[in-house]
C-alpha cells in the first residue's frame, strides 16, 4: 500500500484521476480474486502484495478527485462525510468476518490439492465494495480541474456544464445557460509529454520514451513539494501524518493483542495441576482442558473420542494405553515414557512428544491439519472488539463533519490528537479486558476526527498539479509509520505496557502541537 500510494498518487497528477483510480481498483480486484484461490502461502502473500499496490493508490486519488467537484463552503463537510465510508468499510469487514470465517462448513475441497475454506469466502466478500466501485466509476467523468490543468478546456467545459445542469434540475428550477467568461490556463510548455511520430522507431521504443518521460515528470513533481512555497506545508503535514499513523495503527494492533494476553493470563490462572496421580484400567470419555499432569502413571487406560485443549503431561508414564479419535490443541507430552501404546486416528504428531521415550508404540491413520473446529469464545471476543472499534468512530465522524467548517480544520486536528494522547495515558489505569475495550472505542472515536481533518487539509494545502502527488507521498509515509507501529507495539505485549503508551502519547502530542501551526484553509480556493 505504501508503494501504491506513492506510485498512483504521482501518476494521477499526470495521467488523470479517473483513469488511475480505475486501474488501481482493477489491480486490487484481480489480485484479491487470485489470492482467494491461492493454495500456497507464498502465492497468497504475492497476490496480497500486488493487491495492496492497488489499494494504496485509491486513497490519495479519491480525496483529490472528490474535492475537485466541491464548492468551497461545503468542501470540509463533504470530505468528512467521505471519510465516514472508511468506518462503514471497517464495519462491513469486521461484521462479515465475524459471520463468515467461523463457519467452517462453508468450505469445500477437491482432493488434497485444492482446499477452499470459509476465510477464502470472506476474502471474496470483502472485495465486493471494490468491484461495485470499479463498475460505478466507469460512469463518472474526469476531474474538470485536472482537465483544465492539462489544457483540455473543451472537455472540462462539457463536464462543468453537466454538473451545472444537474444541480439546477436537482433544485427543481428552470435550467440556466452555462457560460464561462474566462479560463485560467496554468499549463506550460515544459510539462508537455514527448510525443513520437508513429513512423519513428518500434512500438516498444515509443512506449519506453513515453514511460521514461512520465517518470521524469512524476519525480519532478515530487521534488517540487520541497520548493520554497510548499516545503513547510510538506514538512508539517509529513510530521502530522507520521505521528498519527504511528500511534493509531500501533495501538490498533496492540489493543487486540493485549486483550488476548489478558485472556491467556486469566486462562492460565485457572489451570488444574495433578501430581503423581495413578490411573489404571480407566476409560476417559470426557474432554480434558487447561490441565497439567506431572509424574502421573496411566496403566491400560483408554482415551477415545475426546478433545484435549491446553493439556500438558510432564514426566508421566503411559503403558498399555489406547488413544483413538483424538482432537487436540496446545497439547504436549514432555519427558514422558510411552510403552506398548496405540495411537489411532489422532492429531498427536511427533512434534507433540518432547524428549519422550517411546517403546513398542504404534501410530496409525494420523489426522491431517487442525481438527478442532469448535468456535472459541476468545475468537468471538476478538471479532466483537474489531466490530466495536469500527462502530466507535461514528460519533467522531458525525461531529467532525458538522463542525469542520465552524470550528476549523486546524483546531479539530490539534484538539483531537491531544485528546487522543490523554486517552492513551489512561491505559496505565486499565487492568481488565472491558477497560481496554472501552478505551479502544474512546481512542478510535476521538482520533477519527483528527484523521478527517488531516485529509481535508492535505487536499486544500496543495495545488491541483501536485495535489494527488502530495497526498500519495504523505499517505505512503503514513503506511511506513503503520508498519513501524504495528511491528514495535505488539513486541511489548506481556513485557511492559509503559513503552507503547509513552510512544503513542509522545507521537500524538508532537503531531497535535505541529498541527496547531498549520494555516486555516477554510476559505481557501483550490488552486
Amino acid at each position: 500500500m505504501m508503494v501504491g500510494a506513492f506510485l498512483w498518487g504521482g501518476l494521477a497528477d499526470k495521467v488523470g484521476r479517473r483513469r488511475c483510480l480505475i486501474v488501481a481498483l482493477a489491480i486490487n480486484c484481480v489480485f484479491v480474486f487470485l489470492s482467494a484461490f491461492a493454495q500456497g502461502y507464498g502465492f497468497f502473500l504475492f497476490f496480497r502484495v500486488l493487491s495492496g499496490v492497488g489499494i494504496g493508490g485509491t486513497v490519495p486519488i479519491v480525496y483529490s478527485y472528490f474535492s475537485e467537484f466541491l464548492q468551497m463552503d461545503k468542501r470540509g463537510e463533504h470530505l468528512s462525510w467521505l471519510c465516514m465510508f472508511w468506518m462503514i468499510g471497517g464495519i462491513y469487514a469486521s461484521f462479515t468476518a465475524w459471520g463468515i470465517i467461523p463457519r467452517y462448513g462453508w468450505g469445500f475441497s477437491m482432493g488434497t490439492e485444492f482446499q477452499f475454506h470459509s476465510w477464502r469466502v470472506f476474502v471474496l466478500v470483502a472485495a465486493l465494495p471494490a468491484i461495485s466501485s470499479l463498475v460505478g466509476l466507469t460512469f463518472m467523468p474526469e476531474s474538470p480541474r485536472f482537465l483544465l490543468e492539462t489544457a483540455k478546456h473543451d472537455e472540462a467545459w462539457m463536464i462543468l456544464k453537466q454538473v451545472h445542469d444537474t444541480n439546477w434540475r436537482a433544485k427543481g428550477q428552470p435550467e440556466k445557460v452555462f457560460t464561462v467568461t474566462h479560463i485560467k490556463a496554468p499549463k506550460t510548455a515544459e510539462d508537455e509529454f514527448i510525443e513520437i511520430q508513429s513512423a519513428t522507431g518500434t512500438a516498444l521504443q515509443r512506449w519506453a520514451v513515453r514511460s521514461l518521460t512520465l517518470c521524469k515528470l512524476v519525480l519532478k513533481n515530487v521534488a517540487s513539494l520541497l520548493s520554497v512555497e510548499l516545503r513547510f506545508a510538506t514538512l508539517f503535514m509529513a510530521i502530522i501524518w507520521f505521528c498519527m499513523a504511528f500511534s493509531y495503527y500501533g495501538l490498533s494492533v496492540w489493543f487486540p493483542d493485549m486483550i488476548k494476553h489478558l485472556q491467556y493470563e486469566e486462562y492460565e490462572s485457572k489451570v488444574k495441576v495433578f501430581h503423581r496421580e495413578r490411573v489404571e484400567n480407566f476409560h476417559f470419555n470426557f474432554s480434558l482442558e487447561n490441565q497439567i499432569h506431572k509424574e502421573g502413571e496411566y496403566i491400560n487406560d483408554s482415551f477415545i473420542k475426546i478433545e484435549m485443549k491446553s493439556v500438558r503431561f510432564e514426566g508421566s508414564l503411559f503403558e498399555g494405553c489406547r488413544f483413538e479419535d483424538i482432537r487436540s490443541t496446545d497439547t504436549v507430552f514432555e519427558n514422558c515414557t510411552i510403552r506398548s501404546t496405540r495411537f489411532s486416528d489422532t492429531d498427536l504428531w511427533e512434534e507433540k512428544f518432547i524428549d519422550c521415550r517411546i517403546e513398542n508404540t504404534t501410530f496409525e491413520h494420523n489426522k491431517q491439519g487442525c481438527h478442532l473446529d469448535t468456535v472459541e469464545e476468545n475468537d468471538v471476543l476478538i471479532y466483537l472488539v474489531s466490530f466495536l472499534g469500527s462502530l466507535a468512530v461514528l460519533p467522531g465522524n458525525i461531529i467532525s463533519a458538522l463542525f469542520m467548517e465552524k470550528i476549523g480544520r486546524v483546531k479539530i486536528i490539534g484538539g483531537s490528537m491531544l485528546i487522543s494522547a490523554g486517552c492513551t495515558f489512561l491505559l496505565f489505569l486499565s487492568f481488565s479486558q472491558s477497560a481496554i475495550i472501552a478505551l479502544q472505542c474512546l481512542f478510535c472515536g476521538v482520533s477519527v476526527a483528527a484523521w478527517n481533518g488531516i485529509q481535508v487539509v492535505t487536499v486544500e494545502l496543495f495545488p491541483t498539479s501536485k495535489r494527488a502527488t502530495a497526498f500519495g507521498l504523505l499517505n505512503a509515509l503514513c503506511k511506513l509509520a503503520a508498519v513501524l507501529g504495528s511491528s514495535i507495539f505488539p513486541s511489548f505485549v506481556g513485557v511492559t505496557r509503559a513503552v507503547p503508551i509513552l510512544l503513542s502519547f509522545a507521537a500524538l502530542v508532537c503531531g497535535g502541537l505541529v498541527a496547531l501551526r498549520l494555516p486555516d484553509t477554510r476559505d481557501k480556493i483550490l488552486q
